[in-house]
């Protein structure tokens, strides 16, 4: 299998069902033993993001660049995307959502989470990071994370802010696989990915692609490392 494409999304690790998603193979028995652990101690982690290729990825940035899906920013505002350009534009974007071909979920080994045991068969989950801070439903999950994740694997690659993408307390990553694939992930293959898509914003992604390499990519907290 040519890496590049595997690491860009463009063709599929060795995935299997977890719950309604799919995970890689390796992940997805991992997150399954965690999953038994959180529950002895009443947690119901549930998987709400899993694997996503690029062509589901391009989606979700092009709806964001044109408008059509709503763009937030650190507080939790929602801006309106027309009103920037350039840098600033791509900025607001890569707060929330990955470049396409630069997604982590597309290697198979990140996956979103949550606690269903905490909240109402109805509650509607929104992903926002006050949710897992000590007043949120999900605090007793994240604390728990923080003391037991490692000991499956996993890490939070997005627990802290730091320039780049967001705070994300719900991002797993299964540092055995994706700790690798970070190593072995390099520009030039984000370049040929994007260089041969259709997406919203194209030359102005590849005119400041290094920087957003750097700083969306590479740039990770390395909670358990």
């Amino acid at each position: 299998m040519d890496l590049s494409l595997l690491l860009t999304g463009r063709v599929e690790p060795n995935l299997v069902a977890v719950d309604s998603l799919q995970l890689e193979r390796q992940s997805a028995t991992a997150f399954i033993r965690m999953q038994r652990a959180a529950r002895l101690d009443g947690i119901e982690l549930r998987p709400v993001s899993a694997y996503r290729n690029f062509d589901r990825q391009a989606v979700i940035w092009n709806g964001k660049m044109q408008g059509l899906r709503a763009v937030y920013n650190q507080a939790q505002q929602q801006i309106d995307i027309k009103q920037l350009s350039g840098f600033a534009k791509l900025e607001a974007v890569l707060l929330y959502s990955a470049l396409p071909g630069a997604s982590r979920h597309h290697w198979g080994t990140d996956l979103d989470v949550f606690d269903a045991a905490a909240v109402p068969a109805d509650y509607q989950l929104q992903l926002l990071e006050t949710e897992y801070q000590s007043s949120g439903p999900f605090a007793h999950l994240s604390h728990w994370l923080s003391r037991y994740a490692g000991d499956f694997g996993f890490f939070r690659p997005y627990r802290s802010y730091q320039g780049g993408v967001a705070a994300e307390p719900w991002h797993l990553s299964y540092r055995p696989l994706a700790e690798a694939y970070l190593q072995q992930f390099e520009l030039q293959m984000l370049q040929q990915a994007i260089a041969g898509s259709s997406l919203c914003e194209k030359a102005l992604v590849l005119q400041y692609l290094p920087e957003i390499f750097q700083r969306y990519v590479l740039n990770i907290n390395k909670e358990a490392l």
